[in-house]
This record gives C-alpha cells, sequence and structure tokens, in this order.
C-alpha cells in the first residue's frame, strides 16, 4: 500500500489525491479521479465477494470437538 510505503495515514494519501493534487497537476489529478470514481462505483461488489468468501472459507473449516 502505498500509505505504508510514504509512512502516512490512509487519510492522508487520500486528502493529498482529492485536494493537493489537482493544485499540483490537474492532468494527472483527472486520471486518479477516474480511477478512484470508479472503485468507488464498484466497492460494494467487492464488499459482497469478501463477505462471501469469508462464509465460505469458515464452512471449510473442520468444527472444533
Amino acid at each position: 500500500m502505498i500509505a505504508k510505503e510514504f509512512g502516512v495515514s490512509k487519510s492522508t494519501v487520500h486528502k493529498d489525491l482529492t485536494e493537493r493534487l489537482p493544485e499540483i497537476n490537474p492532468e494527472l489529478w483527472k486520471e486518479v479521479k477516474e480511477i478512484l470514481t470508479y472503485h468507488k462505483s464498484i466497492r460494494h461488489l467487492r464488499g459482497g465477494a469478501a463477505t462471501k468468501k469469508k462464509y465460505n472459507d469458515e464452512d471449510k473449516k473442520e468444527p472444533i470437538s
């Protein structure tokens, strides 16, 4: 994750990408905005898939006697 690489919080990375980047590099901001918008539009699908995987993985574990 980029936050870990730079030693800052995820909130700081998000703020940098959404508030500071447009002032520094508007062209790059357009590309970043498209990616963030796409990820936001599919996050409910990822969450559902993660939940499904979680419960499927639990079903595969052997019960404790």
